[in-house]
């Protein structure tokens, strides 16, 4: 399978500046720098080599050693997963400002960059996220089922048989390397954490309830929600309250950045229409897309969710205009409308949208009921 990320451009970037591009294991970093960027790169360094880490570790003046060795000015050097050697960041702004070198630096997370009190390049450098696949990239060969049962990280999706595979990724990933990122000395309790957050994915966040059913203190639960966020494991999605005439609630909600992954958690069997999770997947999956959508194409355009004190709800408000409620029916029925209807009466958004498995789009009530493919296709082609 040929995988391009066609829609994160970060070429003409290079061009002109520096650009981190963080993201979680297996989402494709190193894939996409080598077929996308092989012409813009002219050198690229792995700190997943182990004696390379050694040795920039043992002195960080290495790299810079072996780009003045080869006289390289003015030219584009990769350094991936920059994040196991933070002291390398005072040599990148070096060679930035004596040498013209553009940076492309790659890692799971600027969690332990940050933590290290690195300099971050002070603004000569611009950040981008990269997703696990998206609709677009997979086109005919996007199959809601694995989707939902096998997530979206490439080993996991294109797999026939992931389980493993996700298994292994929660337990090395997760449970070690990200407690490790959130300096966690209590593993067993960091695991029951994921789990418990995994079960409260798609919902509001109650830190009480989080810590109560795993066994910590809340405390260390906030804590580990931000390492979560940091390291782009998890995204947290805010209330929208610019409701007047029913008041809104404003608790954020949480997504995991993969469904896969949070099937794994929960330990749950495959997934099929007829099961109780299904719903809730494919939501996620919906917000999964949106976010690519954002980090790739509109940068900083807000994304938000609604629900009112009285128990109306709507998914997603996208652009402070967009009004979008995921439901994986077949069949709309007026039910359905509720929330997108009572929002509408409020005179703040542009459009209303309910992206379902239906076959055909049409308009009801004045809310646009579309098929999911329908509604990815005029979302990554043309924007809503």
């Amino acid at each position: 399978m040929t995988w391009i990320l066609r829609h994160l451009d970060i070429e003409p970037l290079l061009a002109r500046r520096s650009v981190f591009l963080f993201g979680p294991r297996q989402t494709g970093k190193s894939t996409y720098v080598r077929r996308q960027l092989g012409r813009t790169v002219t050198q690229t360094f792995s700190l997943l080599d182990q004696g390379l880490l050694t040795s920039v570790l043992a002195d960080p003046t290495r790299i810079r050693q072996e780009i003045e060795a080869r006289g390289l000015r003015d030219t584009v050097v990769c350094i991936d997963e920059i994040q196991k050697c933070p002291p390398l960041m005072d040599e990148v702004h070096l060679m930035i400002e004596e040498r013209g070198i553009r940076f492309l630096l790659t890692g799971s997370s600027a969690r332990a960059l940050k933590r290290a009190g690195v300099n971050m390049l002070g603004g000569r450098g611009s950040d981008r996220v990269m997703h696990p696949f998206t609709w677009f990239e997979l086109e005919d060969r996007f199959s809601l089922d694995r989707a939902l049962n096998h997530g979206l990280l490439p080993p996991h999706y294109l797999s026939d048989d992931p389980d493993e595979g996700l298994a292994s990724y929660v337990d090395r990933y997760l449970t070690e390397e990200i407690a490790a990122e959130g300096l966690a000395r209590n593993l067993p309790g960091f695991a029951r954490f994921l789990q418990t957050a995994a079960v409260t994915n798609a919902r509001m966040l109650n830190y009480s309830n989080v810590a109560r059913d795993a066994q910590v203190p809340r405390q260390t639960v906030v804590q580990w929600y931000e390492v979560l966020r940091d390291t782009l494991v998890a995204f947290e999605l805010p209330a929208w309250s610019r409701t007047v005439r029913r008041k809104a609630v404003e608790t954020a909600k949480f997504y995991f950045f993969d469904t896969g992954v949070v099937r794994a958690l929960r330990r749950l069997p495959a997934v099929s229409e007829a099961s109780a999770d299904f719903g809730e997947l494919f939501e996620h999956y919906v917000f999964l897309e949106l976010r690519a959508w954002i980090d790739y194409l509109r940068p900083r355009t807000p994304l938000a969710y609604w629900r009112s004190r009285a128990g109306h709800e709507v998914d997603f408000i996208l652009d402070e205009r967009v009004a979008i409620e995921a439901k994986a029916t077949r069949r709309v029925q007026p039910k359905h409308l509720r929330g997108l209807q009572a929002l509408a009466e409020e005179g703040l958004v542009e459009r209303s949208i309910v992206v379902c498995r239906e076959d055909r789009p049409r308009r009801e009530r004045g809310i646009e009921i579309w098929p999911l493919e329908f509604f990815l296709g005029a979302l990554w082609q043309e924007g809503l």
